[in-house]
């Protein structure tokens, strides 16, 4: 079982930057794709961005050129940098696996307002 603990959210204006990171414990976190996910109130779980375990890349159109995902599998981490953050942006953030999920962390709160 992978428990999965994210950090680093915060209220920040349009326009800023913030950096995400998911701690997975667990010796195996590095075979396994990782990804962002993310809920807006009112709003279902959506993918972000996921990273496989070679560090190939893919985002949702609405981050892309903005969010950068990447992981450091000596680490078990997984972090998101996010550019040019958007009111739309607002919402918690999670990581879980991309094909295989374990049990939802608390997620980090990401508020983007002015």
């Amino acid at each position: 079982q992978v428990q999965l603990v994210e950090s680093g959210g915060g209220l920040v204006q349009p326009g800023g930057s913030l950096r995400l990171s998911c701690a997975a414990s667990g010796s195996i976190f590095s075979i396994y794709a990782m990804a962002w996910y993310r809920q807006a109130p009112g709003k279902q779980r959506e993918l972000v961005a996921h990273i496989s375990n070679s560090g190939t890349t893919n985002y949702a159109d609405s981050v892309k050129g903005r969010f950068t995902i990447s992981r450091d599998n000596a680490l078990n981490t997984v972090y998101l940098q996010m550019n040019s953050l958007k009111p739309e942006d607002t919402a918690v953030y999670y990581c879980n696996g991309r094909f295989r999920t374990w049990d939802w962390g608390q997620g980090t709160q990401v508020t983007v307002s002015s």
